[in-house]
């Protein structure tokens, strides 16, 4: 894999640091800034829902922009909002940070997963597709758990401010580093022909799919700092390294997804779907129902990681190779979906929480969705006769 894919990697490091380390901080903003625990997780969906928008808005106005001028234009207002985030008293303030942040980091998540398919041959997008999403990964692994580790002893600002921090010499990095236009390489299709890849049924189905995947993940991941303290029974201390198990997970997931998905079409989805979203489902109910035993619960929270992660990856490099007559685009598609779930999830998270339902409804939300998941693979599949 080219150099310049690990350098993407950083920044998608400190942006997906940033997009989930509210999980480990909802509680501390919720009392910081006077507001409800549900309406502290808005800001999770706030972020998702800057990223929807803006990961087709970045690439069709990028689209015939040097690859390396869009990514460090984004990566700059990243920094910025969350410069203004660490600052603010104010709750609608710091809301609207997430949504400039979310605008950024779907634009240079849209242009970078488009660069680094750019950047290697056309049987390897789903290792360029793992090695990207691996900054977001060990974003879980180390980012996540040390932002909440900031935050438990410093408060959350300080979690804001090493976002910055990482992200300043990652902005350095791709201007010297990175190739003025690395997707560079053919004559760019129009944007009508690229947005027809949409009317696929094919396309259409991976996408619904990833998003209820992403979204069953999202779920329980923003609120998992109450679910370890409240139903676990466990201290806030425990938070951190909770954390850092789902994201060990998830780093052994998307690394095994990306090998997978660049099998030959005909065997890319088999080992993944079914069999690991019916694994993810199960899981999601086990942990439901043993979150009050605090050993099983832990144990399981790799174990979903990875399952979570390695199906989400998959799903993105199928996007990928769905719409490869789309390259401009392709990228787009993906964070779109990806976002579409990561604002579900969140939403639906805290209306079971403030129906009264619990701290275990988000993790039963969750098994919910990838129950329609497996609905909806297994209906493409008989129409198709090909898995997904």
């Amino acid at each position: 894999m080219p150099f310049a894919l690990y350098l993407l990697g950083l920044a998608v490091f400190a942006q997906g640091t940033s997009e989930f380390m509210l999980a480990g901080l909802v509680p501390d903003i919720a009392r910081d800034l006077g507001v409800s625990v549900p309406t502290a997780g808005t800001l999770t969906s706030a972020f998702a829902v800057g990223m929807v928008v803006g990961a087709p808005a970045a690439a069709l106005l990028g689209r015939r922009r040097p690859s390396r001028q869009s990514l460090l234009v984004f990566l700059g207002v990243f920094l910025a909002a969350h410069v203004v985030g660490a600052l603010t008293s104010d709750f609608s303030v710091l809301l609207a940070t997430r949504v400039v942040a979310a605008l950024a980091n779907a634009g240079f998540l849209a242009v970078g997963l488009t660069a680094a398919t750019g950047m290697v041959a056309p049987d390897a997008k789903g290792r360029a597709t793992a090695v990207l999403l691996g900054g977001t990964t060990l974003a879980c692994v180390a980012g996540v758990p040390a932002g909440a580790a900031l935050g438990h002893m410093l408060g959350w600002r300080s979690a804001f401010w090493a976002v910055a921090l990482v992200s300043a010499p990652a902005l350095v990095a791709i201007a010297r580093s990175v190739p003025r236009d690395p997707a560079a390489g053919g004559p760019v299709p129009g944007a009508s022909a690229e947005l027809r890849a949409l009317r696929r049924p094919r396309l259409l189905s991976v996408l619904c799919l990833a998003a209820l995947v992403n979204g069953a993940t999202f779920c329980t991941f923003t609120y998992l700092a109450p679910l370890v303290t409240e139903v676990c029974g466990l201290g806030a201390g425990w938070v951190p390294g909770v954390l850092a198990l789902f994201g060990a997970g998830a780093f052994a997931g998307v690394t095994a997804a990306g090998r997978l998905a660049d099998r030959p079409a005909d065997r890319r989805a088999r080992p993944v779907l079914p069999l690991a979203g019916a694994a993810l489902l199960a899981g999601w109910t086990a942990l439901a129902l043993a979150a009050g035993r605090p050993g099983v619960a832990v144990a399981l929270v790799p174990v979903l990681g990875l399952l979570a992660f390695g199906v989400g990856s998959t799903l993105v490099a199928r996007v990928l190779y769905e719409a490869a007559d789309a390259p401009s685009l392709a990228g787009a598609f993906a964070t779109s979906a990806l976002n579409v779930g990561a604002t579900l999830g969140p939403v639906l998270g805290g209306a079971a929480l403030d129906g009264g339902f619990g701290h275990r409804s988000p993790v039963w939300v969750s098994a919910l969705l990838m129950a329609m998941a497996g609905l909806v693979a297994r209906r493409r599949t008989r129409r198709s006769e090909q898995p997904l």
